[in-house]
């Protein structure tokens, strides 16, 4: 089976542009576009990031409620954007919980918490227990936890099989990362304004009843995942068992938020038969 709604990515105002879906076993239903191509990831970088913390939590390296992060913060709250930290400053903008503030700084402060942890540079540590074991050869962090992963469609549909059947996590792990944290949270969903609730586990944003948004129509609300401002997305739909990757080279803006929602409820429509 070729998904023939993937070739919509023909017509996105982008130079260079490659996507593909796969599901829960791990087979390919399609790609389209050079699917070893490495492109910036920005953003999608953190569900790679918070996948490496929920392996340190497992290992027993790190606690998601241990303080982490700002005075009053976990790493529970960074994963989940609640730390109160600023966007991208390492500044609080309100106390641990209350609202969800979007952070890169965040994230950053994740990463060298496990550093601390784990005595391993976090690029090292990310290879290590999530890049190298699935496989993902040709994905490296060039920088920041929050946003400076390089990958390509291949090994971001390796990554979404595993979020859909953990081999590396226990699947309850991954049960409570998809599960909305500090439930009722308002906050802005960068690119999409003001958010209430803006629900979001951890690391990875969950659709609920978002408008607008950068899935589809016709996703369901369990849907989850992430995308980036390089003009990038991994979205996993635990109801129509499939995940899709797209990874772009011109920035996310308004041909994204027109073209995104689109090839969503395409793919979903093409699979649902």
């Amino acid at each position: 089976m070729s998904l023939q709604s993937l070739a919509l990515i023909e017509n996105w105002p982008v130079p260079t542009a490659a996507a593909g879906v796969v599901r829960a076993d791990g087979t390919v239903l399609g790609t389209h576009g050079p699917a070893d191509h490495r492109f910036p990831l920005a953003s999608v970088t953190k569900p790679l990031t918070a996948y490496a913390a929920l392996v340190a939590y497992e290992e027993g390296a790190v606690e998601l409620d241990q303080p982490a992060g700002p005075p009053g913060s976990t790493v529970r709250h960074l994963l989940a954007h609640t730390s109160g930290l600023a966007f991208d400053e390492h500044r609080t903008m309100s106390a641990p919980g209350e609202r969800r503030l979007y952070s890169n700084a965040g994230f950053e402060q994740l990463g060298d918490h496990i550093v601390q942890a784990t005595d391993i540079p976090f690029a090292e540590y990310l290879r290590q227990a999530v890049l190298e074991p699935l496989g993902m050869t040709s994905t490296s962090l060039e920088g920041s936890p929050a946003k400076d992963g390089v990958s390509t469609v291949a090994d971001l549909l390796r990554f979404a099989a595993e979020l859909q059947a953990p081999r590396l996590l226990d699947p309850r792990t991954v049960a409570e990362a998809m599960t909305v944290q500090y439930p009722g949270t308002k906050g802005v969903l960068p690119g999409y304004g003001h958010q209430n609730p803006n629900d979001w586990g951890l690391g990875f944003e969950i659709r609920g009843a978002k408008s607008p948004h950068w899935t589809g129509s016709s996703s369901s609300p369990r849907t989850f995942g992430h995308f980036g401002q390089s003009g990038t997305f991994l979205w996993t739909d635990p109801e129509a068992q499939v995940a899709a990757v797209a990874l772009t080279d011109r920035a996310f803006g308004p041909w994204a938020i027109e073209a995104w929602p689109a090839f969503t409820d395409a793919v979903l429509a093409e699979i649902r038969g």
